[in-house]
């Protein structure tokens, strides 16, 4: 069995309040609940959420919702918490963004497919198609065995493409960035969430770096869905003209 988590904090530096933001007539955690909803792997959906205000908007529109500390270093641990909280026998937990109003189920369904007993975390990637995307520190890239596991996460392009003009190392490399949704089976849910920071995760500022460096294996599972945050207030106009294109 899969639980849905959707963490939804209030505090934010850059958008206070974000999930509750409205987007043309509902609130962008109200989207991205209903959007979840609708994925066929997951057995239950919740909110995650330190909030009052939030927790009484999602059981407004009817949604399941669990209150966590508000002290919460990360979006898995507040995961964690909440899973600890929700009754039920579930083998694997799916992180699914809370800023992402747009998200389509089938990414969910995507993520949900290699929910299997083998599989320690899970996460997805997109192919880059282009030099802007490569360059841009915005976007994680990661490096990956012939498993599709994750051998390592980088800001940077990695590999060095050597001999070709850096415009067009994406045409003759298979580079992936990644798209932030994660699954992790539940035992080790709660072993990551023990970890110390480490040397790496501080030097790139990249939480899933912590996990490999701790041994742990992340399958990656490629998509064709892209990834839409929502970090700042004008970025919902931004998103809105992607989504209308």
């Amino acid at each position: 069995m899969i639980l849905g988590i959707i963490p939804a904090r209030y505090a934010s530096t850059r958008f206070p309040g974000k999930p509750l933001a409205m987007i043309e007539g509902k609130s962008m955690i109200r989207r991205v609940y209903e959007q979840a909803a609708q994925a066929k792997t997951i057995d239950k959906l919740v909110v995650a959420t330190d909030d009052e205000s939030i927790a009484a908007h999602v059981l407004e529109f009817g949604g399941e919702v669990v209150m966590t500390n508000s002290e919460h270093p990360s979006g898995t641990d507040r995961c964690y918490e909440a899973f600890k909280k929700v009754a039920g026998d579930f083998n694997y937990v799916i992180n699914i963004q809370g800023d992402e109003p747009f998200l389509d189920p089938k990414q969910i369904d995507e993520l949900g497919a290699v929910c299997k007993g083998q599989t320690e975390l899970a996460t997805q990637m997109i192919r880059v198609d282009n030099s802007a995307f490569l360059f841009d520190q915005g976007e994680v890239k990661i490096v990956l065995n012939h498993e599709n596991e994750a051998l390592y996460f980088s800001r940077m392009v990695i590999p060095f493409v050597k001999g070709k003009p850096e415009a067009e190392w994406h045409l003759h490399h298979n580079y992936y960035r990644h798209v932030g949704m994660y699954a992790y089976r539940r035992d080790v849910l709660q072993a990551i969430t023990k970890l110390p920071v480490s040397a790496l995760e501080k030097a790139e500022s990249l939480e899933q770096l912590r996990w490999l460096e701790a041994g742990f294996k992340i399958k990656c599972v490629e998509t064709q869905f892209d990834s839409h945050c929502i970090d700042t207030p004008e970025d919902i106009e931004r998103v809105l003209q992607l989504m209308r294109a």
